[in-house]
């Protein structure tokens, strides 16, 4: 490859680079509104400029001028081609290892990294799977030739070749809620041969796609003799979330509770009622599970949250130390957090949840482009609450 011609790489490519040491510059030539309002995230800090497309087109050198000479450059842009207008520009002015984004910004929203959380050895595996883009995690559970996933986005290609590198088959999506931040992969989970969407019908009332009810309470069991998961209904997020325990060991809490906060009960517009709902979930309905209890999240806020291992997970014990909902003294003070930390929805959540009941059909590009941007699920802002210093230590 001639060293002044610039290269195409991915955003799995990206990731992997920003998740170790990245000795380059990542340039982000999108407009400053849309850079302000979302921008890639990774586990380690790394040398990040904005500077937008307009400004190479408008002032050639005062804009290449800006960007410190002999460094490597990474660039990213909406749907790739501004991206590779300015690895040209910069090639042709003595940069010398350039690369851009395939496809833009809308392949990062859509990145899947999965990490094993059960341990080598394990009788089952359980894998996170983190979207970078959406600050979110799904799950996928196998045991022998059956897989389970959890929460998953639409990009259900990357379940699928996790779990046939076991040589399993997804025979259930379980959805904790009724998501609103992306656009779900259940509904084309059901499609597969053999897969059943599980959903809670609480949220899922009309749903036009193939799908079964979960029950409080029920049990299902992988893989004949594999590890049981029980359905618990937690309303408060929305009326319908539930959560699931795994072999009484990791919880799978959807937006019910986050590393660092709860999950916000405003989304439905009854925020007084859902508030109450998700009060009691945290001090009464949750109140049986066990401190030691592995909390496995649906978002997190930032990577500071993660463990050492990378993975966001918390001790339930932990969290109810730790997490400022669990640590109101009464409903009144939980309410009155949840009022002082509302703000207003992203006007998308409305269609998005349109499209993961089925009544709403968009095509692919429309799909990229409502699922863009990190979440807004928690009910509180975002660094608003801290991270424990434990936490922060691990994730150095």
């Amino acid at each position: 490859m001639d060293a002044r011609e610039p290269f195409l790489y991915t955003a799995n490519e990206l990731f992997d680079w920003i998740s170790g040491k990245p000795d380059f510059i990542l340039l982000d030539v999108r407009n400053e509104k849309d850079f302000a309002n979302w921008s890639v995230e990774g586990p380690t800090f790394f040398p990040y400029l904005n500077i937008p497309y307009f400004n190479f087109m408008e002032d050639v050198q005062g804009s290449i001028d800006r960007i410190p000479k002999g460094e490597k450059v990474r660039i990213v842009c909406a749907k790739e081609g501004s991206a590779k207008y300015v690895a040209d520009l910069l090639c042709q002015n003595g940069f010398g290892d350039v690369g851009y984004l395939k496809q833009g910004i809308v392949s990062w929203g859509n990145v899947l990294a999965p990490q094993k959380v059960t341990p080598e050895g394990h009788p089952y595996t359980l894998y996170q799977f983190v979207r970078p883009g959406k600050a979110s995690c799904s799950y996928l559970l196998i045991h022998k030739n059956e897989a389970m996933v959890f929460d998953p986005s639409r990009n259900i290609e990357a379940y699928k070749s996790i779990a046939a590198q076991h040589g399993s088959t997804i025979i259930a999506s379980f959805e904790t809620h009724r998501q609103a931040d992306y656009i779900s992969g259940t509904p084309q989970l059901s499609e597969e041969p053999g897969c059943t969407a599980m959903v809670n019908s609480l949220d899922f009332e009309g749903a036009v796609f193939p799908c079964k009810p979960v029950t409080h309470g029920e049990t299902y069991t992988l893989g004949g003799d594999g590890p049981k998961v029980q359905a618990l209904h937690t309303p408060g997020h929305t009326m319908g979330s539930t959560c699931y325990l795994i072999d009484d060991t990791y919880l799978v809490s959807g937006d019910t509770i986050f590393i660092n906060t709860a999950g916000r009960p405003d989304l439905g517009g009854r925020w007084q009622e859902w508030a109450r709902e998700l009060y009691i979930t945290l001090m009464l309905r949750l109140r049986g599970l066990d401190d030691g209890v592995l909390v496995l999240p649906g978002h997190y806020t930032s990577w500071g949250e993660a463990n050492c291992s990378r993975i966001f997970s918390a001790n339930l014990g932990q969290l109810r130390e730790s997490v400022i909902a669990f640590r109101l003294p009464n409903e009144k003070k939980f309410a009155d957090f949840i009022q002082d930390n509302m703000r207003p929805q992203p006007g998308v959540y409305a269609e998005i949840r349109r499209v993961n009941g089925g009544w709403l059909k968009v095509s692919q590009e429309e799909a990229d482009i409502m699922d863009l941007g990190k979440n807004e699920c928690g009910a509180s802002n975002y660094g608003k609450v801290g991270v424990s210093a434990e936490v922060q230590r691990c994730a150095v």
